[in-house]
């Protein structure tokens, strides 16, 4: 598996890259994904952790020992206590409410001093930094180092370029109403977004000297590495790299490049709150593509009523579905709905999971005919790589633009309605849409068939001679050769 070409270039030491990725499984699992990629082409990889999350990786990390993948997972002590965060609250997820985000980013910043320490110590010394862009300490922590620091935004190109721009006009401090409409100049195409579905616009004055301040730091860093591939966003990384003035590197679909099989993809989240036999015995009774899968992500937790219209929806719309429920605050309220009137309407064609699921399992599924999703980068790349067309409902952060790449762009979407995160959507809406993306006619057929095409574009761009995959190789030599090359692709 190691490609010796790639990495012996140069003077023919061992390439050390240090992964720092924002502690919340959205953010962790790409970086995962990563870490094997560069593991797989030969490098020394450095992953940065914590106890409590390497617990949620622990399969993961077991099966790299036991591949001997060049992998190390660095499980660090986290300073909950220290800035007064409850015991355990090692994830984003694990926040009381995103109120405590600032005390969360303060703790994190803490890892420095120990993962500096750790790596002065190390037998190889670090060649370069990939982090997260919440990161801001790591541009600091890697010019100690003297090596360059890449930075990952988790978001895809067209998100990152809207967000440029929506920065460089000043947009976050303009005294306008939240529902209006914005022309965003430079970009490669007319997109227009209103204030409410601006990714990035962190509440109260701290959290918006911060996102200046990650966006300042993202303009000393010596690259940006992205989670795409040049099939779908050619356009906007050339405007974005332009922009920055610096090399963007498209590596992505990550998870298609790790060329990890059904139990990494299952292991690289948390624990599954369900047996992934179990998710494939009950799609194995199913038709081809006749079961939707609804999941909203890792963070957004939906109030009972909008719980109750998902479910009402798709009991209306009668046909079988995987339907994925983060219940939050009231989930007293929302299991005894499920289990004392939903569940036994839908006993037949239904399956309710409440949790995390192993997500790239079901929709890999040949009975997995469409995916309901939250627009989570993440989510929306494993959708495309399993060839399936979406209902895209957006709650916050970059799911509204990527809504508009998936619907108006790419045309493998047909969105809810949700124009911002307190809209209620009625079961109405929710069955009209599911009814259009799973139906027939011109239209459906159509959808379909550019959703089959883009995974064969995913997986072209994995594959030798693919652009990803080129890329990945072309980044590895460049560190090898300890420069950054600016702008030149």
């Amino acid at each position: 598996m190691t490609n010796q070409t790639a990495v012996n270039g140069g003077n023919g030491a061992k390439p050390h890259f240090v992964l720092v990725p924002f502690l919340e499984q959205g953010h962790i699992i790409p970086m995962v994904d990563m870490a094997h990629v560069l593991a797989g082409r030969g490098a020394h990889v450095s992953f940065l952790t914590t106890r409590l999350n390497a617990l949620r990786i622990k399969l993961i990390i077991e099966r790299a020992e036991e591949s001997r993948l060049p992998i190390e997972f660095v499980a660090l002590c986290f300073p909950c206590a220290e800035v007064g965060l409850p015991e355990g609250t090692e994830n984003a997820d694990a926040l009381p409410s995103y109120d405590h985000l600032d005390t969360f980013l303060r703790a994190c910043a803490m890892l420095r001093e120990p993962l500096t320490s750790h790596l002065r110590r190390h037998h190889l010394p670090p060649s370069c930094v990939i982090s997260d862009a919440f990161y801001t300490w790591t541009g600091d922590m890697a010019r100690e180092l003297g090596v360059p620091r890449l930075v990952f935004n988790g978001y895809g190109c067209f998100t990152l370029l809207a967000r440029y721009i929506l920065h460089r006009e000043n947009v976050y401090e303009q005294g306008i109403d939240e529902s209006q409409m914005l022309d965003l100049p430079g970009f490669p195409h007319r997109l227009q977004i209103s204030k409410a579905q601006v990714p990035g616009n962190f509440m109260g004055p701290r959290l918006q000297r911060f996102r200046c301040e990650v966006m300042e730091e993202e303009s000393r860093a010596d690259g940006v590495v992205v989670n795409t591939f040049d099939d779908i966003e050619a356009p906007y990384v050339e405007s974005y790299q332009k922009a920055m003035g610096k090399r963007v590197w498209t590596i992505g679909p990550l998870l298609r490049l790790c060329g990890g099989d059904a139990t990494h993809m299952a292991a690289r989240g948390n624990k599954a709150a369900i047996d992934g036999n179990e998710c494939i015995r009950w799609l194995d009774s199913m038709k081809p593509s006749s079961v939707i899968y609804v999941s909203f992500g890792s963070l957004v937790s939906s109030t009972l009523q909008q719980i109750i219209e998902i479910g009402m929806g798709l009991e209306t719309w009668g046909r079988p579905f995987i339907w994925v429920i983060r219940p939050g605050k009231q989930a007293a309220e929302v299991e005894r709905w499920l289990s004392e009137e939903f569940e036994e309407m839908v006993r037949s064609r239904g399956l309710v999971i409440r949790g995390w699921a192993p997500q790239m399992v079901i929709l890999s599924h040949p009975a997995v005919g469409g995916f309901v999703t939250h627009c989570g980068w993440n989510s929306i790349l494993e959708g495309m790589s399993a060839g399936l067309p979406m209902v895209t409902w957006p709650n916050f952060g970059d799911q509204f633009l990527n809504q508009k790449l998936v619907v108006q762009v790419l045309r493998i979407g047909v969105a809810v309605g949700a124009e911002n995160s307190d809209v209620l959507v009625k079961r109405e809406e929710v069955e009209k849409a599911v009814s259009e993306l799973m139906g027939g006619g011109e239209e459906g057929e159509a959808r379909r068939k550019r959703s089959r095409e883009l995974k064969d574009s995913a997986k072209r761009a994995a594959e030798r001679g693919g652009s990803s995959h080129d890329n990945i190789g072309m980044l590895i030599q460049q560190i090898q050769g300890s420069s950054i090359d600016g702008c030149a692709m």
